[in-house]
């Protein structure tokens, strides 16, 4: 299961790499599209001054919940609930037309909605099944699968999560949804337990299965996308994009609209043809190399293993 660790018995992973990404000024405005329980947003406050700003914006009730303890205490903190695909609309409405110098987004699931069983993020505590980020919209995913046809549901452990087995799994899955429906995680990391025919060493067989139901009951990757359109626009030049992903789709997504940012699409016309085009100016650029946890880090927080750290900024 991808995760992160924010407060509580961890730091955020990749904390001071994501700080140093950002390259905060002092007067500067920025957005934390992924609040959680505010590990990231207390170490920004840390380095803007009197004058600068931070808007924090998480999915989760109780995140907002603990975010609004943060803003009663600091003037330079707001937070709005709703998800970071919604930044440009959110910017706006607080009157911020000339673009942000930063914003970090912490893809993933936090380890207090994983360490809370009654979420039901984990197959390593007996809970409802539900793993929503906001559990008063949408629905649970207990009655997501309870709807879901078997191809459907092969196609979104395939793609979402990548596993090799997702027939077998998607085909028992949606029969025991159908025969007797499922109440607990519990009672789905059984079943997927029973059906794959081969273990990862140190991964449970379901974690794949909960990976992807958990992307796409949250409509997790199409946010992303959303969200990265606007990107541009947000950002004002020279500010700086820092995505902390803990999924190969979703860095794919990440690296993909970086790369179109800076290089330009792909299926533009080839140098030398006789064809008048306007030349391609880039609008985004990386800035450095992927980061990946040290093994300290990994050593205190093995949920970190798979976080990748990309950065880019704003050109014009």
């Amino acid at each position: 299961m991808t995760g992160v660790a924010r407060e509580g018995r961890h730091r955020p992973v990749l904390l001071e790499q994501a700080i140093a990404g950002l390259k905060i000024v002092a007067d500067g405005v920025y957005v934390d599209g992924t609040f959680g329980r505010g590990g990231h947003s207390k170490e920004i406050l840390k380095h803007l001054g009197s004058h600068g700003r931070l808007i924090a914006i998480d999915k989760d009730p109780a995140a907002v919940a603990a975010a609004h303890e943060l803003a009663a205490k600091d003037p330079r903190f707001v937070i709005r609930s709703g998800s970071f695909a919604d930044v440009a609309r959110i910017l706006a409405a607080l009157e911020i037309q000339n673009g942000v110098q930063g914003v970090l987004l912490d893809l993933g699931v936090s380890s207090p909605q994983l360490d809370t069983p009654e979420r039901g993020f984990s197959f390593l505590h007996e809970g409802p099944l539900d793993m929503r980020f906001d559990p008063s919209r949408g629905e649970p995913a207990a009655q997501w699968l309870s709807r879901i046809d078997e191809q459907e549901l092969k196609r979104v452990l395939k793609e979402y999560g990548e596993e090799r087995y997702s027939g077998r799994i998607a085909k028992a899955i949606v029969s025991h949804a159908k025969n007797k429906g499922f109440r607990s995680t519990s009672e789905l990391a059984d079943l997927v337990a029973s059906v794959v025919p081969a273990r990862e060493k140190r991964k449970h067989p379901a974690t794949r299965t909960f990976q992807a139901i958990r992307i796409a009951i949250n409509n997790e990757l199409e946010d992303l996308k959303r969200f990265l359109q606007d990107i541009p626009e947000v950002l004002a030049v020279g500010g700086r994009l820092v995505v902390i992903s803990f999924h190969s789709l979703e860095d794919r997504i990440v690296k993909h609209f970086i790369r179109r940012h800076y290089r330009g699409p792909e299926d533009r016309m080839p140098p030398g043809l006789p064809v008048r085009t306007q030349p391609f100016l880039p609008r985004l650029k990386p800035v450095g190399k992927i980061i990946r946890p040290q093994a300290d880090e990994l050593e205190a927080n093995p949920r970190a293993r798979s976080a990748v750290l990309r950065i880019a900024e704003r050109l014009r």
